[in-house]
């Protein structure tokens, strides 16, 4: 019979193989990467772009380009472009981020050939039609006014602020009455330079047939732009200094965020590997340390994380939390004093094993299926990391050894080394 109150025993994982993917370079320039899987009849085509927040010449403007890129074409209205996707029972976004814009379309397999034009038309024919541009104006800059209304939002604003500088275009704070200033004009000189398919990377996975990978290669492969742009890029810094620490006052508030943290080595640093497994014990899972500490033995927070946040320019390590706000300084003496026990004492075997099972585990998880395992693709080819990066990534966790850990947190996880940053009401 069954003992419910013993464990099932824990089985090692073997290695796991990243499917290698197909790239072809294409008549443009532009490059298209595939990964076949047909279990199920659907694909994914990301179209990905130089176009983030880092190439952008003033603040506001790479966010929307990407967010008005579906609000009307030369051919196109923004009700017939939603109509055609929503008829296809498709999906079509273009999403913004620090470093890289991205237009991503799902659909059935059968169903590309008839998408691809659509896609073609919003890349290439956009409008920028004023009254759309203002009403989104005025939508984003409500939802940040909403969203400063919470500590935690507080918290990571500034925290990003006080960490990468006021200029650095990861730490620029919004700006509501620059962001009015942008105009449709700058938005078509944005997109004209960055939005250019010969510059871009073209990721095709899922059902994918032959068929389909070269009607891609003629539609989005050979579009060159008669009048390409160079865009000058303005030179930027890190902060050369910040306060160790800050407080955003939130009036009226019951709780408050805290933002700990630093810079980060990138994903390419030869001790990753090491490093991640040091960031999952201190905060990274359910059964951390922070978690164990603050909020099941002092009951301090709901949740309190420490995460590593690699971007292509600059990485940051991060510890946050909500607390109430009469436990703040609580909270905060805790973290100073689980990031001090790294820096001294060993972590046991049996923990540091554990954090090994979990890791392995969830990384497993993460490539069920073939748009997760794409996506780690694309982590190798933004991040110019080796081939070998995710292949190795269960043999490398479990050759990682206790003592290692000891010197890398004595190395980066020093507490003189961090800024804090607290949002809430002040006592």
């Amino acid at each position: 019979m069954l003992d419910r109150k013993v464990a099932p025993p824990v089985q090692p994982l073997a290695r796991v193989t990243l499917p290698a993917a197909d790239v072809f370079s294409l008549p443009n320039g532009a490059r298209l990467h595939v990964l076949r899987n047909d279990a199920q009849p659907v694909v994914r085509l990301q179209v990905v772009f130089k176009a983030g927040k880092w190439y952008e010449p003033a603040p506001g403007i790479s966010l929307l380009t990407a967010r008005m890129l579906l609000e009307g074409t030369r051919t196109r209205t923004a009700r017939q472009i939603a109509d055609e996707i929503a008829f296809y029972g498709a999906s079509l976004e273009c999403e913004q981020g620090f470093d890289r814009a991205t237009l991503t379309l799902y659909c059935l397999t059968r169903h590309l050939p008839k998408l691809l034009p659509l896609v073609l038309d919003v890349l290439t024919e956009p409008t920028f039609p004023d009254p759309e541009l203002e009403q989104l104006k005025t939508r984003t800059i409500q939802n940040v006014r909403v969203e400063r209304q919470k500590s935690s939002y507080l918290a990571a604003e500034q925290f990003s602020h006080n960490l990468f500088g006021s200029t650095y275009p990861y730490g620029v704070k919004f700006d509501e009455n620059l962001f009015r200033l942008v105009t449709a004009t700058q938005l078509r000189t944005f997109h004209q330079q960055r939005y250019q398919l010969s510059q871009s990377e073209i990721f095709l996975c899922g059902d994918v047939a032959d068929a389909d990978q070269k009607l891609i290669g003629e539609l989005l492969g050979t579009v060159v732009l008669s009048s390409e742009v160079k865009p000058t890029l303005p030179a930027v810094a890190l902060a050369a200094s910040a306060p160790a620490q800050d407080y955003v006052l939130l009036k009226g508030s019951l709780q408050s965020s805290l933002r700990i943290g630093k810079l980060w080595p990138a994903l390419n640093h030869p001790q990753t590997h090491e490093l991640q497994v040091l960031v999952k014990v201190l905060g990274g899972y359910f059964g951390s340390r922070l978690m164990r500490n603050i909020r099941e033995d002092k009951g301090l927070t709901y949740g309190i994380y420490a995460s590593v946040n690699p971007r292509e320019h600059a990485s940051s390590f991060v510890i946050g939390s909500d607390v109430n706000a009469t436990n703040t300084e609580a909270a905060i003496k805790e973290i100073h004093f689980e990031l001090s026990r790294l820096q001294t004492e060993r972590i046991p075997e049996d923990e540091l094993q554990t954090v090994k099972n979990y890791m392995a585990g969830k990384f497993a998880n993460e490539l069920s299926t073939v748009f997760e395992q794409c996506d780690k693709y694309m982590n190798l080819v933004f991040h110019d990391l080796p081939t070998a990066y995710y292949s190795e990534f269960v043999e490398r966790i479990q050759d990682v050894q206790s003592s290692s850990l000891l010197t890398l947190a004595q190395e980066y996880l020093s507490i003189n080394s961090m800024i804090e940053v607290v949002a809430g009401p002040r006592e």
